[in-house]
């Protein structure tokens, strides 16, 4: 690891305010001592530093809190390969169908594309990422196995988790060993689809979901796309097993679908049954369907995440890669176009960080924060988040792992 003096830069110290009204964000310029991969210290750009010291020039750019990607599928894309568009389906067993002759098709460049994946999100800041892993009858363990050659060599520009994923169904396909067999290999997380849809008995699939994670320890985190009143109950029935098996803080619904079309008071019971249970939420987003009420969800302290999902694959065509795009996309579909606002949407795309709180005082960085910082060309997160602002930088663990700083 690097130790030395990156100077120069920008950080946020307050908003400015009109009636009461945030309207502006205040900053300054400031040295940090970059340390054993921390920030040993924080001083004013006017502060003389020792003639020895080795420096890194930010340059007067924004310092922003590296961003996190929590829901993304690295292990099966057409990134990084010739250009090739989705085929038209009706429901996801379309999907589940296609996979019988695509996975192995696409197995040889697992581990290559995946890799171009990591690399895409990295230059876009992105230093933290879970990525659910196909587990199923078509390619056994091979994919898991791509995508831990694949983090490995990113392990030292970034953190990841592996959610062992059975696409097809963990009762639907028989994958209960699999998915056991994964966990045993190095996957983190214990993941499963549609209990009702896709494996026909919620309280079998919740029950045998649950059982693997306690099994093995591990975090859940899995895929509800189930709409209204069925999506709901579901979401109810896992509380229940949460709550019974102690799993508080580390249980993950991925999409919940079924809050996006349920009644605002529906919505706010599970919402405050979530937030008792730790039980957090990662979306997409999405433009075409109705958007789960994210404000909501905030305000009554459930943990909300964004991620990508997919980057051109058999899914989709539109992934970015860039959590700044997501933030945006956010912001822009809840109308959060003040100051404020703005600057709270990035802690959507940074696992809850933000440089100032929502009272307006300075959150981060901090003195023995980890040295986890992107450099963009903007005066602010508002703009940042408004703007998709140009990343020039990013730092993990105090070494610059994509862009240039000057010396």
């Amino acid at each position: 690891m690097e130790n030395y003096w990156l100077t120069n830069v920008r950080l946020e110290t307050g908003f400015t305010y009109e009636d009461g009204i945030a309207t502006g964000t205040k900053t300054g310029l400031f040295h940090l001592k970059i340390e054993d991969g921390e920030i040993k210290d924080i001083v004013s750009s006017d502060t003389a530093l020792p003639s020895e010291a080795s420096t890194q020039d930010a340059g007067s750019l924004l310092a922003l809190p590296n961003f996190a990607e929590m829901h993304i599928h690295i292990d099966k894309t057409y990134y990084g390969g010739t250009w090739k568009a989705p085929t038209p389906f009706k429901n996801i067993f379309t999907r589940i169908n296609e996979e019988q002759k695509l996975l192995p098709k696409l197995l040889p460049t697992a581990k290559e594309r995946a890799e171009k994946i990591l690399e895409l999100e990295l230059q876009n800041g992105t230093t933290f990422v879970r990525t659910h892993c196909n587990i199923d009858q078509v390619v056994g363990l091979k994919n898991l196995e791509a995508t831990m050659l694949a983090l490995e060599s990113y392990k030292d520009k970034m953190e990841a988790e592996i959610v062992a994923f059975p696409q097809h169904g963990l009762l639907r396909s028989h994958s209960v060993q699999l998915v056991k067999e994964a966990m045993r290999s190095g996957a983190n997380l214990v993941g499963s689809v549609d209990p009702a849809t896709v494996d026909n008995n919620i309280e079998k699939s919740l029950t045998t979901l649950m059982d693997i994670a306690v099994e093995f320890d591990a975090g859940i985190d899995f895929h509800l796309h189930d709409s209204g009143q069925l999506g709901t109950y579901t979401m109810k029935r896992l509380a229940d097993l949460t709550e019974e098996a102690g799993w508080h803080n580390r249980v993950t619904v991925s999409h919940a679908l079924g809050l996006g079309d349920v009644s605002e008071k529906d919505a706010a019971e599970i919402a405050e049954r979530f937030a008792n249970l730790g039980i957090s939420i990662t979306s997409t987003v999405p433009v075409r369907q109705a958007v789960i009420p994210i404000p909501l969800l905030h305000e009554k302290s459930v943990r909300v995440m964004l991620g990508n999902d997919t980057i051109i694959d058999h899914w989709n065509p539109f992934g970015t890669g860039d959590m700044l795009v997501k933030a945006n996309t956010l912001a822009q579909r809840f109308h959060w176009i003040h100051e404020q606002a703005l600057a709270k949407a990035l802690g959507f795309v940074t696992n809850g960080s933000t440089p100032l709180d929502e009272n307006g005082n300075q959150a981060w960085p901090k003195i023995g924060d980890p040295a986890n910082l992107t450099l963009v060309e903007a005066s602010c997160s508002a703009e940042a988040v408004a703007r998709v602002s140009n990343r020039h930088a990013v730092i993990y663990r105090g070494n610059t792992v994509a862009g240039t700083l000057t010396s």
